[in-house]
């Protein structure tokens, strides 16, 4: 089997990673490959030929803004940035409405305002590198610029925090702007607090997904560093941040990965950006080794995935591999150095407890969140959620269902994203189950009513208005397990699908099993099993299209076929095995947990709350 060196197809690929040097340097070689992508007047940046729901001009100052997140804290700590005079010339022509590179009018709700949060940011931190070396008429142009898109309309969401940033920026440098509108904005932003940590983004506060981390705690780290005379805002920012961080811990493996679910992944290890802000903050929300270990296994965990083109060192869009079914109606070919945010810790010194502290493992004991809606269990080498899928959730997020709504999501075997909606046979139903009237056509749980119950999760959900759907997950162990009774006025084929394991050729034989009632599938690491626990299914291995799966390129996994008459309620159950230890066929496969009585399942269903906080 031919292999390959991973440095060729990332630009951190094999690296060390254990001190701040190294860090720096992953920085550098994150960087330097975007240098031939400048413009001639170096205010776009360009890595292809791509596009996104927002015009070019905002797409490629997205390639200029973005790696501010990274050069920043770069420069902030020490280090030598050598491409001044680029960011120089391109904040002068991209902020002059009369250089052809000019960034354009920023209007209500545009994209623009989340790049010029950047900016932002580094007017904040790095004025004497940034800013002072402006000419006064590119100062006037930019306060100019910079003042008229904080005063845009900025979406009922995430993004009030960019309009904060931005007048983080201006005040750093004495310009006027209207100081009532950034306390409205910070008000809005508390609003949406939930509890336990967690912020609900957007109008309907349901979303729940890394834009916690990413943006809510890394944006009101930075407030609370920046601005610490906001004394009473910055303590609330600390203190839900300590909270969360207690969570967030638990969506990490053991080897740094974290569990791919939601949207935006192809920002990729701006996953572990908040451990960044922790430390940037001075906030030792759990021991500085515990959040230095995540932090630093995080970072490693991405040396190892091939993220960007042959020798290229450009990011890519996709997330453990080159992927466009992962992108959203709003990545562009830039978007991915939104990874950049993860160098905050470089604004530290060496002698910073981030950096001294020894690695220490985070925990491992079992977690069930209930504002998220998560029940969290940890292996070796593999985190898994159980999860109870968002409820009214009407955003046009791109395959929202596989993105949110499975029922587990695994650090080790990720989702796959069925693409092709007119093939029910091929579609691989990971940690989910589908279903279809004609053989061709299909549906799967999109939203759902949702509660939780200690460890266990149960919700409601109608893939149409004549077919009523509950569902409990419960973990087992090693195992968990699925049962879903099913009330339909319709006839329906079903197929519920395990975890997903790799069948590429670096991931050696595979090896499978299909009996009746069970099958299982293992290459030369992994094991992937499902047991029927009920009657009238069929259980197969299947192999789903190639480039599906967020993790790897070709899968194989099992499933379970079965048939719904038209006026019954049925009831499905299955037992679920994954790991990362081919050991278990021997063991724990042979070990199948029992089926819940029906006086469990209505107790469970009955003692349950609402996830969300509602």
């Amino acid at each position: 089997m031919a292999t390959f060196d991973n440095t060729h197809f990332s630009p951190i690929g094999n690296r060390r990673l254990e001190t701040k040097e190294d860090l720096q340097d992953a920085f550098k070689a994150t960087f330097e490959p975007l240098l031939p992508a400048f413009s001639t007047g170096a205010a776009r940046v360009r890595v292809e030929q791509g596009g996104a729901h927002f015009d070019d001009a905002a797409a490629d100052l997205e390639g200029f803004a973005r790696p501010l997140w990274g050069i920043v804290p770069f420069v902030a700590g020490g280090g030598k940035f050598e491409h001044w005079d680029l960011y120089h010339r391109g904040l002068t022509n991209g902020t002059d409405p009369d250089h052809p590179e000019y960034w354009g009018t920023v209007g209500d709700r545009d994209q623009r305002q989340v790049e010029l949060a950047a900016i932002g940011f580094a007017m904040a931190l790095i004025p004497e590198q940034f800013w002072e070396p402006l000419s006064e008429k590119a100062k006037e142009n930019m306060v100019v610029y910079l003042r008229h898109g904080r005063d845009m309309d900025y979406p009922i969401c995430n993004w009030r925090f960019f309009r904060v940033l931005v007048d983080l920026g201006l005040k750093t440098v004495g310009a006027q702007y209207d100081v009532k509108m950034t306390k409205e904005y910070l008000d809005d932003v508390d609003s949406y607090y939930l509890g336990d940590g967690y912020y609900g983004d957007g109008v309907e506060k349901f979303k729940m997904d890394y834009y916690n981390p990413w943006a809510f705690h890394f944006y009101g780290l930075i407030y609370a560093k920046v601005c610490p005379e906001d004394s009473e805002r910055q303590k609330r920012y600390r203190e839900r941040t300590r909270i969360f961080a207690e969570q967030f811990q638990h969506w990490f493996a053991d080897d740094g990965s974290c569990i791919p679910f939601g949207r935006s992944l192809v920002y990729r290890f701006a996953c572990g950006s908040y451990w960044a802000a922790l430390a940037f903050a001075d906030e030792e929300a759990l021991p500085w080794g515990v959040i230095k270990g995540l932090y630093m296994r995080h970072m490693r965990w991405w040396t190892k995935q091939p993220i960007s083109r042959l020798n290229s060192g450009v990011l890519s869009l996709g997330y453990a591999y080159p992927n466009s079914f992962v992108c959203e109606n709003y990545n562009s070919p830039q978007s991915p150095y939104w990874a950049m945010k993860a160098f905050l810790p470089l604004a530290l010194p060496s002698t910073h407890p981030f950096w001294t502290a020894q690695e220490l493992p985070a925990s491992s004991a079992p977690a069930s969140l209930p504002i998220p809606g998560m029940v969290i269990s940890h292996y070796p080498k593999n985190t898994v959620a159980l999860m109870s899928g968002p409820q009214h959730f009407r955003d046009t997020v791109r395959f929202q269902a596989e993105k949110y709504c499975k029922f587990a999501y695994s650090t080790r075997y990720g989702f796959s994203i069925d693409a092709n909606a007119k093939n029910f046979d091929s579609a691989s139903f990971d940690s989910m189950i589908g279903f279809s009237e004609d053989g061709i056509h299909y549906r799967i749980r999109e939203s759902t009513q949702a509660r939780i119950h200690e460890d266990k999760l149960y919700s409601t959900w109608s893939p149409w208005e004549d077919v009523s759907i509950e569902t409990w997950l419960i973990p087992q162990g090693k195992w968990h397990i699925r049962v879903h009774r099913i009330e339909s006025g319709r006839r329906l084929d079903s197929m519920e699908g395990g975890f997903a394991i790799s069948k590429t050729d670096a991931a050696g034989k595979i090896n499978k099993s299909e009996l009746p009632d069970r099958s299982y599938a293992a290459n030369a690491e992994d094991f992937s099993g499902m047991v029927n626990l009920s009657t009238n299914r069929k259980a197969r291995i299947h192999v789903p299209e190639s480039n599906s799966n967020l993790m790897a390129q070709k899968t194989i996994l099992p499933q379970l076929l079965g048939e719904i008459a038209a006026g019954s309620t049925t009831l499905f159950a299955c037992a679920v095995l994954a790991m990362p230890d081919t050991q278990v066929a021997n063991s724990d496969w042979k070990a199948v947990p029992e089926m819940p009585s029906e006086e469990e399942l209505e107790a469970i269903k009955n003692l349950s709350k609402p996830v969300f906080g509602e």
